[in-house]
């Protein structure tokens, strides 16, 4: 990779690609390699672990059907001491099991059988979302869309030089989706952080409280930009 200036080259991104189909991994191989990525493959759990702590790569590709665990324990292996983006790559189809995979720690989920272009969009989305922040950068404090700006450290939201008033509910539920911009909440997570740990079911407080969060911010509520359902899984918020 190039930095933003273009003048100070850094050392390539690598790819860890975790899966115990041969096609999958060949071809995962062939269209990073062809990007200029660095790739190490793994094809079960175990030796995906040693891997990553030998190799420390930036971003990981996951299976969860692998043949000696399941990828969700990979993924709480990983997190047990490293924060490198993790990206799913699964046949199950079912909500619990995307759920318990992104609660687990994994970064999004993509369903087999999947397009490569878009496989390889969501990789680069969270590469650019686990850079580390430059010289005289800080941690983000504000955020500012096409309609809205939101300031996390005064607490306040404007919209159209106006400020938005938001309850406590609704702007904890901003403050969760805005400081993971452009990730995959789930349900759960959103539910534990806003309403408290014993909260992990109640979805429909969720679809109240987004209803009224795109109300007051989306210029169309009914075809929202910035405030995204993954039907079944979560929610994400888009600048």
């Amino acid at each position: 990779m190039v930095s933003p200036g273009g003048d100070t080259p850094q050392a390539p991104t690598r790819v860890l690609v975790i899966d115990d189909e041969p096609q999958i991994v060949r071809a995962l191989v062939i269209n990073l390699r062809a990007r200029k990525y660095e790739v190490d493959a793994a094809h079960d759990g175990a030796s995906a672990l040693r891997l990553a702590a030998a190799r420390h790569p930036d971003v990981v590709v996951l299976d969860l059907g692998l043949p000696d665990m399941d990828g969700v324990e990979v993924i709480r292996g990983l997190r047990g001491w490293t924060r490198v983006p993790i990206l799913v790559l699964s046949a199950r189809h079912t909500s619990d099991e995307k759920v318990q995979a992104l609660d687990a720690g994994a970064d999004d989920y993509v369903t087999k059988p999947f397009g490569m272009d878009e496989l390889l969009a969501r990789l680069r989305a969270a590469v650019r979302r686990a850079e580390p922040l430059g010289a005289g950068e800080s941690d983000v404090q504000s955020v500012e869309t096409e309609e809205f700006t939101v300031d996390l450290a005064a607490k306040k939201v404007n919209r159209g030089g106006r400020d938005v008033r938001l309850t406590p509910t609704e702007w904890h539920l901003l403050e969760v989706l805005v400081r993971n911009t452009g990730r995959l909440v789930s349900q759960r997570q959103l539910l534990q952080e806003v309403w408290g740990p014993s909260y992990g079911t109640e979805t429909n407080y969720l679809r109240v409280y987004m209803a009224q969060l795109r109300r007051k911010l989306e210029a169309d509520p009914s075809h929202p930009k910035h405030f995204i359902t993954e039907p079944g899984m979560g929610y994400r918020f888009e600048r």
